[in-house]
């Protein structure tokens, strides 16, 4: 079921027009559909039914909202967390300390004191230099830090080679043929409580075939730790099943083949799994609102000049990444278009050479799928201000983030007193 769809004429998100939103908040804006994160996160639950007591810990980096999410804590979600900040978030929005994984290469001291003094369910180390740390950290606080390695298995996968975290060369985790040693080593540290291994291969993952290729690996880890006197309780499978973006194009696997290719593919590990789903519940849930400022011609196609720009949804300059874009009030009529955003940069560009709807100056557009990985990653780049986010639920919406103006914005600033102007002897 699509949330997002035309009502008379009008595209609606659940039973609020966009162009309300529009009118009352202005434009770019993210919208996003209650409806629609619920029935993504139970869609995942439902089709991992059988597997025994899952973790499933939302990545918030995918979308840190607060609304978004207490509403996914609400629904039973725990936090895939990166960052002081998202632990910090997390928790401000409502999930349990037991349901929140810790992830990232580079955590500091002050990060790893913050969620062991607020509780968390387990730290993903990426290094043994990182376990050292932790474990000063934690002895120093009188505590024991539950921990898991990231295991880096050597296999590449994922849409772009910017989201690809499995293959050999890549930051992420110890290598898989330097574990034993590294899980031996760490167990002679004090203050940690080795519970666990953790992958995690890559996002927007086409195919289960890498994923499963991974997994085995895993699991002939397992076994070499548990034969080596590790008692391994959690195995994180991570996250990073693709959504469907542009849809001339095959989908992606769906949860349900997903979980039967799990279930399949550790049975008999006898642990518990924790999962890391981020873009496959809240992508499709969010669109960027945005209004056609004018119509310019071009060499071979028309500029549709639109007033949300790359520091709004950056994804299509960073990753060469796709996004439907729609007319909110469509007129039946199609034409082959570029599609640009105000920032002085050419990579501001969204579509090159794309049908679509017509739209003239003063029309609204939506960008799909763009709950994930937008405003999350948005800036204020050519002080352009942060984009507002409006949650809707039924007939009703709220505004979730403020459109910061750019007085607050320089208002951040401030200027040193002996700041005159250059002379000549500034220069060296």
């Amino acid at each position: 079921m699509d949330d997002f769809r035309i009502r008379d004429g009008e595209l609606h998100c659940e039973e609020v027009s966009l162009a309300e939103i529009a009118a009352a908040v202005g434009t770019p804006v993210y919208v996003y559909s209650t409806y629609a994160m619920c029935r993504n996160a139970a869609g995942l639950a439902d089709a991992l039914e059988g597997v025994d007591n899952p973790l499933i810990a939302y990545a918030v980096k995918a979308n840190s909202n607060a609304a978004v999410v207490a509403t996914l804590a609400a629904a039973g979600l725990g936090a895939d967390v990166v960052s002081g900040g998202e632990y910090r978030r997390s928790r401000a929005a409502g999930v349990a300390p037991d349901k929140i994984v810790f992830s990232g290469v580079g955590k500091t001291e002050a990060e790893m004191a913050l969620a062991l003094s607020g509780g968390l369910f387990q730290f993903n180390v990426e290094s043994f230099e990182e376990a050292e740390t932790l474990s000063t950290v934690a002895t120093q606080m009188g505590l024991t830090a539950p921990i898991a390695f990231r295991v880096n298995p050597a296999v590449g996968a994922g849409g772009h080679a910017k989201i690809t975290t499995g293959a050999a060369e890549n930051k992420f985790g110890i290598p898989i043929g330097d574990a034993a040693e590294i899980y031996a080593g760490a167990a002679k540290l004090p203050g940690l409580n080795i519970q666990g291994v953790a992958v995690h291969i890559g996002s927007q993952l086409a195919s289960l075939e890498p994923l499963e290729e991974a997994f085995a690996k895993i699991g002939e880890l397992i076994a070499q730790l548990r034969s080596n006197g590790h008692l391994i309780a959690t195995a994180d499978l991570g996250g990073g099943l693709g959504v469907p973006y542009n849809p001339d194009l095959p989908p992606p696997p769906k949860p349900e083949d997903y979980a039967a290719m799990v279930r399949r593919a550790t049975s008999g590990w006898d642990a518990r799994l924790l999962f890391e789903p981020g873009r496959l519940i809240v992508a499709s849930a969010g669109v960027l609102l945005s209004r056609v400022i004018r119509v310019k011609p071009g060499a071979e196609h028309p500029f549709v000049i639109v007033d949300a720009a790359m520091n709004d949804l950056m994804r299509p300059a960073l990753y060469e990444a796709w996004h439907k874009i729609d007319a909110v009030r469509p007129n039946a009529e199609t034409w082959t278009a570029n599609v640009v955003g105000p920032v002085c940069e050419t990579g501001d560009t969204f579509a090159t050479a794309r049908s679509m709807d017509k739209v003239g100056a003063g029309d609204l557009v939506v960008f799909r799928t763009a709950g994930a990985y937008a405003a999350t990653m948005s800036s204020t780049y050519n002080s352009r201000p942060l984009t507002p986010e409006v949650l809707v639920h039924g007939d009703r919406w709220a505004v979730v983030r403020p459109r910061v103006d750019v007085e607050a914005m320089i208002a951040a600033d401030s200027i040193p007193d002996w700041v005159t102007g250059c002379t000549a002897g500034d220069s060296s």
